[in-house]
């Protein structure tokens, strides 16, 4: 009898031991699908913020019609990426595209910066001078939540593939998630070159 006993004991403690695994990973893959929503909602926030960068600028860039244009090609682009993540979050091809997408809503960004920049009637604006740094500012939370995203994918990509718990995932479908990198070109890792002469 007390054999027995001892069997069940080993086999309730080895089910308890699994279905804690399963649960750890749930609520890792829960953390990164939440990473994720904060990324979703300061992008959404750019977004928003873009068009009206855009049409504030339009009286003074008549002439940079091309650029402006642009930019809300880019950034409608990125939208679109955007709403392809966040319906799978961690899914590789979406990651990626919302990567490049990024990456090109970026560079048109920097060259609408140079241009505002260029002009200093434009960069004296009031409104685009706020909207310059709601943009800035969202930017900058932007990058906080990708890296939040980005240690909860390592933590749950690590987790799932660590022994015993790659047994539970690949039993029960815990797919890899991708991170979601900054696409950037050669020229924009380069440090600027400074020189006081």
């Amino acid at each position: 009898m007390i054999p027995l006993i001892v069997l069940v004991v080993m086999i309730a403690a080895v089910a308890f031991y699994f279905v804690g695994i399963y649960n750890n990973l749930i609520a890792l893959r829960n953390l990164y699908l939440n990473a994720f929503t904060q990324i979703d909602i300061q992008l959404k926030r750019r977004y928003d913020l873009i068009p009206n960068l855009v049409e504030a600028a339009k009286g003074y860039l008549a002439h940079e019609r091309g650029t402006l244009e642009a930019v809300i090609r880019a950034r409608n682009t990125a939208l679109d990426a955007s709403k392809l993540a966040a319906a799978s979050p961690g899914n590789a091809a979406a990651m990626a595209g919302l990567s490049r997408a990024e990456g090109s809503l970026n560079g048109m960004l920097s060259k609408l910066m140079a241009v505002v920049e260029s002009y200093p009637d434009l960069k004296a604006n009031k409104t685009i001078s706020d909207l310059m740094e709601e943009l800035t500012s969202t930017e900058n939370k932007i990058s906080f939540a990708r890296q939040a995203y980005n240690d909860a994918i390592t933590d749950y990509n690590t987790q799932r593939e660590q022994f015993p718990n790659n047994v539970i995932s690949s039993t029960f479908e815990f797919k890899k998630a991708a991170l979601l990198e900054v696409v950037e070109k050669a020229e924009e890792r380069q440090a600027p070159k400074v020189s006081f002469t």
